[in-house]
């Protein structure tokens, strides 16, 4: 398995990857870039597709924090960034949907399902809230 890190300077967006020699993205990626690796050997080749930056804010960021954290019953101790995954602390899908209907509580938003299922870090969660809130202005 091979570890790439790429960052993209002109969006100020860093990406990182897992990839398996076999050319499979492991883990969740944006839609901003793709990677092949070829089977022959050489450089990665790297195609730009749609452009979508997504920055919620700090203070969205900081109340999706405390809703993971209470859901989940973090200790204070436990360390918390936005690319921190909700399976990286333990929970399982009923603990995701329970911290979806936290989020849709606290934010008085209604998250569809299929936006449910691709929250996994607490930055998407945040994003997708930013989003929605948004919208619903």
């Amino acid at each position: 398995m091979a570890s790439i890190s790429a960052t993209f300077v002109g969006f100020g967006a860093s990406v990182n990857l897992s990839v398996r020699t076999d050319n499979q993205i492991i883990g969740k990626s944006s839609s901003l870039v793709s990677f092949g690796l070829p089977r022959t050997g050489g450089f990665p080749s790297i195609r730009t597709s749609r452009l979508q930056i997504c920055a919620a804010k700090p203070e969205t960021l900081e109340k999706v924090s405390a809703i993971v954290r209470k859901q989940l019953a973090l200790t204070p101790e436990t360390e918390l960034t936005p690319q921190t995954k909700f399976t990286e602390l333990g929970a399982d899908s009923l603990d995701t949907v329970e911290i979806v209907m936290g989020l849709e509580e606290e934010f008085d938003i209604s998250v569809e399902e299929e936006n449910s299922e691709i929250i996994t870090t607490i930055q998407e969660a945040a994003d997708l809230i930013d989003k929605l809130v948004e919208k619903k202005a």
